[in-house]
């Protein structure tokens, strides 16, 4: 009786402590995984906008965007990014450079699929991107 006794104590301190460390890195890897999934979609969007801009006027390109959660991107002449709200409640600004004549514009995306179009109108100055 006095083995299982201590057994039992044993295992529960055990609990007490390993359980808490163990969600903490549940909530790290999860953060990690997703600020890569936001990176390879900022990274694709990134990509389409500098064909679209080395193509010249007249060039137009759609790309799939897939978020994981409602996510409000805000792309600019030189970047495209977004903030991501981690676990812990902070705030990680995922981030792609390129070069484009696109102006300032912000465009809030669903959880899951996306299609933006990436275009540059014949005889425009500006590029538009916006969603399908």
């Amino acid at each position: 009786m006095e083995y299982i006794l201590i057994f039992a104590v044993s295992l529960m301190i055990l609990m007490v402590f390993t359980l808490p460390l163990a969600e903490e890195s549940v909530k790290g890897t999860i953060d990690i995984s997703d600020s890569l999934d936001a990176k390879s979609e900022m990274s694709k969007l990134s990509q389409v906008v500098k064909e679209v801009y080395g193509e010249g006027q007249g060039s137009k390109h759609e790309v799939n965007v897939n978020l994981n959660k409602r996510t409000k991107i805000t792309i600019t002449d030189n970047y495209v990014y977004c903030n991501l709200k981690l676990k812990d409640n902070s705030n990680k600004q995922i981030k792609e450079y390129f070069n484009s004549t696109i102006r300032k514009t912000s465009i809030t995306l669903n959880k899951g699929e996306n299609t933006l179009i990436v275009e540059w109108p014949v005889n425009g100055e500006n590029m538009i991107i916006h969603k399908k």
